[in-house]
């Protein structure tokens, strides 16, 4: 009898014994406390810097940040970026499916291409295609080895546009092609069996059930590539391309505020950049729902997981 009513008791003790999640305190950390103050010493270091170096002009900076020139600047870096990067998908696209083809003339063709716009460097290829003239004095259509039916000189047409059009073009179709093919190499060929199976035509197939899964992987490396042509197009100065760069180069080859002029270049590809990057994690967001939960919410339903275990 006595041994009966003595377990009740135990019990009571063992379980007032253990600890409650619910009341649980965050442990301490003492290397994050002191990563967190050097950080803190770091950025008040650096603040301190620019904020009392008279060098830096920040006057200057303010002046000429939205002068004419800048903007126009700005703007050429805009539209570059937009056609290069249209351009450089659609042919990018084309060089994909030309690498996955059964066709393998068509294939080689295509291997041959990203490789050798892959490993040539863009600014070696604006150089090349702006003085093409030296190479083709007169760009012609006509029946190969017949008459000609029409020419034009080529200084006429390869004008700074045209050559960092043509240049970043090819650089990105290249890059482009390796992404959009290992997102299409990312979707189970059992999904293209199942759509046949459901008598989806090969076009249905690929607009309606292989694409949107290959965006998922797509998108993020598009993103990034998008930013480094953006950077990128810095490069088109050194064939008097009036960019962003070669703008505030304009500038201070004038006034001779280099440093200031270059902070202006810095500030608008920085706010360029943080907006291209917010749109992009948007993309990624509207194509990865369903399968992506952000880290945060997976942290809180692990740890209401763990509370909920007896």
């Amino acid at each position: 009898m006595t041994a009966v009513s003595a377990q009740p008791h135990l019990r009571h003790d063992q379980v007032a014994e253990e600890p409650d999640a619910a009341n649980a305190r965050p442990r301490v950390m003492p290397l994050r406390i002191v990563g967190s103050a050097l950080l803190g010493l770091i950025t008040l270091g650096v603040a301190a810097f620019l904020i009392t170096n008279e060098r830096f002009e920040w006057p200057v900076v303010a002046e000429f940040l939205f002068a004419p020139t800048v903007l126009a600047g700005l703007m050429m870096t805009l539209v570059l970026t937009a056609v290069c990067m249209t351009l450089g998908t659609l042919l990018g696209t084309v060089l994909a499916a030309g690498q996955l083809s059964d066709f393998w003339p068509y294939r080689l063709a295509c291997l041959v291409f990203v490789g050798f716009f892959r490993g040539v460097p863009p600014l070696v290829q604006l150089i090349f295609w702006f003085n093409l003239a030296y190479l083709l004095p007169r760009i012609s259509i006509g029946v190969p080895f017949g008459p000609e039916i029409a020419g034009w000189s080529t200084n006429s047409l390869i004008t700074p546009l045209t050559a960092a059009i043509i240049g970043l073009s090819l650089h990105q179709s290249a890059y482009m092609a390796e992404i959009i093919r290992a997102g299409l190499l990312s979707v189970d060929h059992g999904q293209h069996d199942a759509a046949s199976a459901m008598g989806f035509g090969r076009w249905h197939t690929f607009s309606t059930i292989v694409l949107p899964q290959a965006m998922r992987v797509i998108i993020p490396p598009s993103g990034s590539q998008v930013i480094a042509l953006l950077k990128g197009t810095s490069l088109v100065s050194v064939i008097a391309m009036g960019d962003l760069l070669n703008a505030v180069q304009t500038i201070y080859n004038r006034t001779y505020d280099v440093v200031p002029m270059l902070i202006v270049a810095v500030i608008w590809y920085l706010v360029i950049v943080t907006l291209l990057t917010l749109v992009q994690r948007r993309v990624e967001a509207h194509f990865g729902r369903g399968t992506n939960r952000p880290a945060h919410h997976r942290s809180r339903t692990r740890g209401k997981t763990r509370e909920k275990q007896p």
